[in-house]
């Protein structure tokens, strides 16, 4: 019998979660570690040998960590979870104008809920993942706070974790640095997981190129959608493009125009096909609308807040007012911020603390 019980590790491959794994079996849990199979790699169509997180040669690297140290590794298939809830939202946010970020929906609500399920049919009274935050429990809520690292703190992708959810789950890796994790595997005896690269791209994109990926989902709505506008702030024409969602707040190059002077996109809107050009401090905005908020350091919002909001995963985020407006949560910052753009998450923190979170939405319509 375990000296701390039972608890389901989440194991990619890489050198965060398999040390997770190494240092809860160290410590005394009976670690059950579990690779979830997300994507078909072989028929991803790319032509380009993969080697994103959870990929085969992923899985192998799994399951050799958990043979060689006795502890029990099973793979489990979560494709088509994953393919109507995170492909089919990464496509149908760009159809709306939007810019998505997978990472978070994955973390949040397709991971956790199969992991906890897993756990629950294996007896596991706690899940582990090898993310850069910490949690804690704190006035009877469970808080997610950054990680020790600031170059590695993935705080921002768990905001829209539940309760029942966090009061379950442990990040040992958050308070180290990745320096410290990659030596923890060298001393462990894993020379080439502690020099293994880490793949920055959409797993289901591993040749990054998402515009050719839309095309390829729905191509005759592409068609479609040639010959859309190009405007400046003023209305004027500029030109054509071949598709709105082939285009995000803050974009500078690929715009297939040469004006002589940096443009960059601030608008868009997928009603009329047409995307908007402007100069740089045209992306400044000072004002926010975040929509399907979920709170963690607090059961609700109520009244006015004072926080530090994140737009983006690696914004430093910006001193904000934040207030509820209906349905959404409104955020006045304190500072100009540059390229707010729909379909990210913004987080709200209270010093290294998750307030909570939601998807940044275009201004609501008044009556």
């Amino acid at each position: 019998m375990s000296k701390h019980g039972r608890v389901l590790v989440a194991m990619s491959g890489g050198v965060d979660s398999s040390v997770t794994a190494l240092m809860l079996h160290e410590q005394g849990y009976e670690v059950i570690g579990v690779t979830m199979k997300t994507w078909d790699y072989a028929a991803n169509g790319t032509g380009k040998r993969v080697t994103g997180c959870c990929d085969l040669d992923s899985i192998n690297d799994a399951r050799e960590m958990a043979v060689s140290r006795g502890f029990h590794h099973m793979i489990i298939d979560i494709r088509e979870e994953f393919g109507s809830a995170i492909i089919g939202n990464f496509t149908s946010e760009y159809m709306a104008g939007r810019t998505p970020n997978p990472c978070v929906l994955c973390n949040t609500f397709i991971k956790w809920e199969a992991l906890l399920k897993r756990a629950d049919m294996l007896d596991c009274e706690l899940i582990a993942t090898g993310h850069y935050a910490k949690v804690r429990e704190e006035g009877g809520r469970y808080v997610v706070s950054k990680g020790m690292d600031p170059g590695k703190d993935q705080s921002y992708v768990l905001w829209g974790l539940e309760q029942e959810n966090l009061a379950r789950t442990r990040f040992p890796i958050g308070g180290f640095r990745k320096s410290e994790i990659r030596a923890m595997a060298l001393d462990s005896g894993f020379p080439e997981l502690a020099q293994k690269s880490e793949s920055y791209e959409i797993c289901f994109i591993p040749d990054n190129d998402y515009r050719g990926f839309l095309k390829r989902k729905d191509p005759v709505a592409f068609e479609q959608l040639k010959h859309g506008k190009l405007v400046g702030t003023d209305g004027a024409s500029l030109g054509e493009h071949d598709g709105y969602p082939f285009f995000t707040i803050g974009q500078r190059k690929g715009l297939g125009i040469a004006t002589g002077t940096p443009m960059y996109v601030t608008e868009i809107f997928p009603e009329t096909n047409t995307v908007v050009l402007g100069g740089k401090d045209d992306l400044d905005k000072q004002t926010a609308w975040v929509r399907q908020p979920k709170f963690q350091k607090v059961p609700e919002l109520r009244g006015e807040m004072e926080t530090v909001t994140k737009i983006r995963y690696k914004d430093k985020g910006t001193p904000a007012t934040i207030s509820m407006d209906d349905e959404h949560v409104r955020v006045d910052f304190h500072a100009k911020v540059k390229g707010i753009a729909p379909g990210q998450s913004a987080v709200f923190y209270d010093g290294d603390d998750v307030v909570g979170g939601g998807f940044i939405d275009r201004e609501p319509a008044r009556p």
